[in-house]
């Protein structure tokens, strides 16, 4: 016969199951229940999660702000296509403004888009960053990125705002490769490598052919031709470079000659010009007086007569001697080449 069970050890067996329940909640789950500093985000990843645990940290810009709360997979039936949800908890007291102010706590949903909106107008992405290349391990880096759009899925994880993402370093390095061998396989490179054997073949028997050949002689025979040709007219143009270089000395010295000889004349007509004038000036100055005393006797001799006549003749004869003065002393080359010279 079995024993009776005990209601106090069932009632023990309880309440102990609940208090290990909640020290566990406590423990595993970081007081997150309790704990009103926080900000829960969604951030879904289009690439492989190996290496993202969750407790791997987030990073702003290097500085720790947060870390991963839970990992999971999501299957679309229709498209068989997964989702890799990422939920990222952010630690208000890590993150606060100018002078360590702390940012109001969005309480609602709506206060949470607004947030996470400044934050991406700002150029702030989300993105897998390696922690350790030994390792492997990952964590989530929230920087700015402005040149790369942000990607959002649309998708509705437990009613948490989605923070954009974009694709590791690695992925877009390998995008990039994937890329560039994709546009080399879509040549003809079978085509390009029988093209290329085709011309080097052609290009083979014509260098062999006789018509290059006999070219390469006759271009052999031109470029003696052309070196005797330049060695005689070396030879003959040397000797008449020199007498064109003794000739134009020669000129050289008769310009020299020329222009000490004209100013030679210039020199010696000289003090001929200064006689000249000075007997102009006294010819002009006896012309004067002679006016003025013809001018006494005007009456009793009329226009017509012989004594006037002289008087013009005279005074036109000292005009034409003062012209000819100022001409030679403008030009006293003149007395040897003449004056229409």
């Amino acid at each position: 016969m079995s024993k009776p069970i005990n209601p106090m050890a069932i009632g023990g067996f309880t309440v102990g199951a609940l208090a290990l329940l909640i020290v566990g909640v406590l423990m595993f789950g970081g007081g997150q229940f309790f704990n009103a500093d926080k900000s829960r985000f969604v951030v879904y990843f289009d690439t492989s999660l190996n290496g993202l645990d969750a407790g791997a940290p987030v990073k702003m810009q290097g500085v720790k702000i947060g870390e991963v709360t839970e990992i999971s997979i999501e299957l679309d039936p229709k498209t068989i296509k997964t989702y890799k949800p990422v939920v990222v908890e952010i630690d208000r007291n890590s993150l606060t403004g100018v002078g360590g102010v702390k940012f109001p706590r969005a309480m609602t949903r709506a206060q949470q888009v607004i947030n996470r909106d400044n934050l991406v107008k700002a150029g702030f992405r989300a993105r897998l960053e390696t922690q350790s290349l030994l390792t492997g391990l990952l964590y989530v880096d929230i920087d700015v990125y402005r040149d790369k759009p942000p990607v959002f899925v649309g998708l509705d994880y437990k009613g948490l705002v989605e923070f954009p993402s974009i694709p590791k370093t690695t992925d877009e390095l390998r995008n990039t490769a994937e890329e560039v061998a994709k546009k080399l396989r879509s040549l003809p490179l079978d085509q390009i490598v029988m093209d290329f054997a085709e011309s080097v073949k052609e290009l083979k028997n014509l260098l062999a052919s006789e018509d290059v050949k006999k070219s390469r002689q006759a271009l052999t025979k031109t470029l003696e031709g052309m070196e005797k040709t330049v060695t005689t007219l070396n030879k003959n143009l040397e000797p008449l470079l020199k007498d064109t270089n003794q000739a134009i000395q020669n000129t050289n010295l008769f310009m020299q000659d020329s222009r000490a000889m004209v100013r030679d004349v210039h020199q010696d007509i000289r003090p001929i010009l200064a006689t000249t004038d000075k007997t102009l000036l006294a010819a002009t100055a006896a012309l004067n007086r002679t006016q003025e005393s013809m001018a006494n006797v005007s009456e009793a001799i009329g226009p017509d007569s012989a004594l006037n006549e002289t008087l013009e003749s005279l005074k036109e004869a000292s005009r034409s001697i003062k012209e000819l003065t100022d001409y030679l002393e403008r030009h006293p080359e003149s007395l040897i080449s003449g004056k229409d010279h």
